[in-house]
């Protein structure tokens, strides 16, 4: 019988999935390379990072910077040039693609920019087709549940276009945490959002996460997102190094005395 790489891998870790203490994200001198008009182009170089069970981590940088390529790596959903992940104890580079996937079903959840929700589903079913991926029991009640649990209960049966943006992405954090996973990445979850929604989205995502004691990375233009996190780290000419502290507000200037009159 054809063995189970994720089965593998966990025998080679000795833990179980999102075991207390474990390190749930490591990467080792990760790095990505790709071709170019004038040769190799690095996006990473030598990243190394390690995150246990309910850290948070928010990744910021520019535009380009390799953010996204960064947690497309870290969530094998890309395989790097060098180096190596682990996602709760499962050698990345040792699977192929469907025992990748197979392991993102019941470990990882994702929040994206531009929701992704299936636009033929209402926000029930979208929620529901996560949970039955994840194999879960009662995947419909979880879904309903989960709805619940992000104030939507008055829109279970609506599809993606009856749905403000806010409301959209509040669907997509249901159907991120429906199976309270150990690790979700958050790739700009704020971004398409009015000031109102993306502080309302903002408080959701982070009491799920506490809640759930899931591991979050994210990545973020929004430095006052980012803050939220425990720890801050940029990508500079791709690499990691702690994020510079915001500057502070310069004092407004003295005036100036007034003549006498």
């Amino acid at each position: 019988m054809q063995k189970d790489p994720v089965g593998r891998a966990a025998a080679r870790s000795g833990t179980n999935d999102g075991d207390a203490g474990q390190a749930l994200i490591q990467a080792r001198k990760l790095g990505k390379q790709v071709a170019g008009p004038d040769g190799g182009l690095t996006i990473l170089e030598d990243i190394d990072l390690t995150l246990n069970r309910g850290a948070s981590l928010a990744i910021i940088g520019r535009s380009g910077s390799g953010k996204t390529t960064l947690l497309s790596l870290l969530a094998g959903l890309d395989v790097p040039s060098h180096g190596g992940v682990w996602l709760a104890g499962h050698e990345l580079n040792a699977m192929d693609e469907e025992a990748r996937a197979r392991l993102r079903r019941r470990l990882v959840g994702f929040v994206f920019q531009s929701f992704q929700l299936i636009p033929t589903l209402d926000a029930t079913e979208n929620v529901r087709l996560a949970a039955e991926l994840a194999g879960l029991d009662r995947p419909g009640e979880r879904s309903i549940q989960a709805l619940r649990q992000v104030g939507l209960d008055h829109r279970l049966h609506h599809l993606p276009r009856q749905l403000s943006g806010g409301e959209q992405q509040r669907v997509a954090l249901a159907r991120a945490f429906v199976h309270s996973p150990p690790v979700l990445f958050a790739d700009e979850p704020t971004g398409n959002l009015d000031g109102d929604n993306a502080a309302a989205v903002t408080r959701l995502l982070f009491d799920l996460q506490r809640q759930a004691g899931t591991t979050l990375v994210l990545v973020s233009h929004d430095l006052e997102l980012a803050a939220r996190c425990d720890q801050q780290l940029a990508l500079v000419e791709g690499r990691l190094a702690p994020a510079a502290p915001e500057p502070a507000p310069a004092a407004p200037a003295a005036m100036a005395p007034m003549p006498p009159p």
